[in-house]
């Protein structure tokens, strides 16, 4: 684990861990407080003390119920570490840089002990490295830079082809086919050479059987290959298509940090150009491989069987150009790994400018964009030409060892020929099988090239697919009926556990109430929202609700009975009819046009020229906010959902859009709990409670007109609003 150091025995005997301790926590001291760097110096918690070693010397404990917090603090390129005990701050030690975000954990993880938990005092984000390569694996099942050294591309490929045997045993009897076929030309020819143009008899009649043996070999490679690349191309496009659905199936699956972490053009360029990649191996290299393999090996029994010294020539240029292949893999691979990096980033930015050309536009700093992109499509071109140009050189180098051997087996094989040693027709097969086999080696000096494109985006994909989602159903989860009734017991999260946004989060909602949540920017309202919707895992503590844990209800089943209005609500590209029905594919119009009648958008909709059926661009933008928040509205009464979320579903509207959408709200939160954020507090009059966030806790709880008698938070809320009102 990467939170817990290995501790000398004699460090460990220092500790003198008494019965029942355990060491949860230990991390570097490696810099004094002069500024020196260290060894042998270490933060040591245990579920009952914090210790403190230097250079092998236990120099302080203290007892981890008489501490309040520990705290880490980053300086210029190093970070402190200090211990609370009331008011009282205990500075322990200092560490470089790299441990901070270690340090950090020390916080989450004196919370959780002091409670006397410790199933999560490491968080699963730093708990696992790949034991052969250390890297952090936050979430995945297997190291993707590993993956493929340990189980070999063999494996990766059974496993990819293994849904499609049936095809695959027919492309290997193509393969096998096209290998005689190809083997038997040379045989064909010398026989034409020797026993009938250099014969003085020779007969027309055996001639013409040449010529139609050759004609039907030529015709049958041809006819085979066809075949052969037809049925590739579809196993690659079979393929291909597995790993998109896979891929696609496997991101609606994991957490929203995955997602939030990783740029929309990053995860595109995985669905679409990986898999393309993967398909294209399959389509243009795989159809050629084992054929070529199987070739090559034929090639080189039939040489030997003809003239082995000359074949022995022959092979000596064959293994310089694999050595040269060899050496330049590892730089290969960089080459196509960075050109990958750089290609994400240039969509990235493209992604970004296209999505925010309103902005761009309305700035007036479309010549700085455009001179932006133009700075990151110049980068990745210097990149691709960079690695144009490799090949460009390496292949002709590789063309002209392997042409020097081809003439030097001319040389000799003439010279046998004139010697009476070997005949003309022997020389011919000879030097048929000798083009033959360098034009093998020629094309399997370009698999470095295929092979490292295809373990690239082996590897971009792996990474996707061995990520564990961070919310799965247990094995004994249930479906149930929503009622309505949520509860918060001590509940804790964070986004990163050392970086809490709410904690120790106590409430109690009754079925049917309306809770408004209130507090400044950035105090967890938002956050309150996510977890009650079930998108992220409390650290500690629990939700319940009608009294079931929320993680032991069936994640289909709990969100198919929400409904959720956003400030920013997102339409998708399509009709108006299918976004409203989006919540309930199977609603028929009389459904919706009822719905849009409750959210006050049926007048608007039957206004645009073709209704219902009216195409909204990407997110709805050539609707207005107004109309866009009813057709959400519209959305979330389809589903008649049990619980409901609003978050500032009023924002930024004008007054006779808010008016409509007010009345639509009343009409949506009847008989159900419901959520709403909103920081203009005028529009929670109608809450039945307001929970007051503030400091990472749930600070008041109460009416409008309770909390405005205590004249606390939200007292001071209300009269700021009072005081920007115009």
């Amino acid at each position: 684990m990467i939170l817990k150091y290995e501790l000398s025995k004699e460090n460990l005997a220092l500790c003198a861990l008494v019965p029942g301790e355990e060491i949860y926590y230990c991390l570097p001291l490696d810099i004094d407080l002069e500024g020196n760097y260290r060894h042998d110096s270490y933060t040591v918690m245990t579920n009952k003390r914090v210790l403190v070693l230097e250079e092998g010397n236990l120099t302080r404990q203290f007892e981890l119920k008489e501490c309040d917090e520990i705290r880490s603090e980053p300086q210029i390129a190093c970070g402190i570490v200090y211990l609370v005990k009331g008011d009282t701050q205990i500075l322990l030690g200092r560490f470089t840089a790299k441990h901070l975000t270690r340090y950090s954990y020390l916080f989450r993880g004196m919370q959780i002990l002091k409670r006397g938990r410790t199933e999560r005092v490491i968080s699963n984000e730093y708990e696992r490295s790949c034991p052969k390569c250390g890297r952090a694996l936050p979430g995945t099942k297997e190291c993707p830079r590993c993956m493929g050294k340990r189980r070999g591309l063999l494996s990766v490929f059974w496993e990819m082809l293994k849904p499609h045997v049936g095809r695959l045993l027919v492309i290997l009897v193509l393969m096998l086919a096209a290998t005689l076929a190809t083997l038997a030309g040379p045989a064909i020819q010398r026989g034409l050479v020797d026993d009938v143009l250099l014969k003085e008899n020779g007969e027309y009649g055996m001639a013409i059987v040449y010529l139609l043996g050759m004609l039907v070999t030529s015709v049958g490679i041809v006819v085979i290959n066809a075949e052969k690349s037809y049925l590739c191309s579809k196993l690659g496009a079979y393929i291909g298509e597995d790993q998109r659905k896979k891929l696609f199936v496997k991101i609606q699956k994991l957490s929203l940090s995955f997602i939030t972490d990783r740029s929309p053009g990053e995860l595109m360029n995985r669905i679409v150009r990986d898999t393309a990649r993967i398909k294209d191996f399959f389509s243009d290299v795989f159809c050629n491989l084992f054929t070529i393999s199987i070739l090559f090996v034929c090639t080189c029994i039939c040489m030997l069987v003809l003239n082995w010294k000359l074949a022995v020539l022959a092979f000596v240029f064959a293994p310089f150009s694999v050595t040269l292949s060899v050496a330049w893999r590892k730089n290969i691979r960089k080459r196509f790994h960075l050109q990958g990096i750089k290609s994400d980033k240039m969509n990235n930015n493209l992604q970004d400018v296209i999505s925010g050309m309103a902005v761009v536009k309305s700035y007036g700093q479309e010549y700085r964009e455009a001179e932006h992109f133009d700075n990151t499509a110049d980068e990745y071109a210097r990149i691709q030409k960079g690695n144009e140009v490799f090949f460009a050189i390496f292949y002709p180098i590789l063309s002209f060892l392997l042409g020097v051997g081809i003439y030097l087996v001319t040389y000799f094989g003439g010279r046998g020929v004139l010697l009476g040693s070997m005949s003309r027709g022997e020389l011919w097969q000879f030097v048929n099988y000798t083009t033959l086999l360098y034009s093998y080696v020629n094309w399997m000096s370009g698999m470095p090239r295929a092979f490292m494109n295809l373990i690239t985006s082996l590897e971009r994909i792996g990474d996707v697919l061995n990520q564990e989602p961070a919310i799965i159903n247990p094995s004994d989860a249930v479906e149930h009926e929503i009622e309505g009734e949520i509860i918060f017991n001590n509940a804790s999260f964070g986004y990163k556990s050392y970086q809490p946004v709410l904690e120790n989060v106590n409430l109690t909602v009754r079925k049917g109430e309306m809770i408004g949540l209130v507090g400044a920017s950035g105090t967890g309202k938002s956050t309150l929202i996510n977890l009650i919707m079930h998108l992220y895992e409390v650290d500690d503590g629990e939700i319940l609700v009608d009294g079931i844990d929320i993680h032991k209800i069936k994640l289909e089943n709990f969100h198919s009975q929400i409904g959720v209005v956003l400030q920013e609500n997102f339409l998708f590209a399509g009709t108006i009819f299918n976004n409203i029905k989006f919540a309930k594919p199977h609603a028929g119009y009389e459904e919706v046009i009822r719905v849009a009648k409750l959210a006050n958008a049926h007048d608007f909709i039957c206004r645009l020229p073709d209704g219902y059926n009216t195409y909204v661009g990407e997110r709805g933008y050539n609707l207005s906010g107004g109309e866009r928040q009813r057709i959400a509205i519209a959305r979330a009464m389809l589903n008649d959902p049990r619980l409901l979320i609003l978050d500032e579903a009023t924002a930024s509207l004008d007054t006779e859009s808010e008016y409509l959408i007010q009345k639509a709200i009343g009409r949506l939160t009847e008989g159900r709990t419901t959520f709403a954020i909103a920081h203009r507090l005028s529009t929670l009059k109608d809450a039945n409670r307001l929970v007051v966030i503030d400091g990472h806790h749930i600070a008041e709880v109460g009416t409008h007109e309770e909390l405005l008698a205590k004249k606390g938070i939200y007292y001071g809320l209300v009269q700021a609003q009072l005081k920007v009102r115009p």
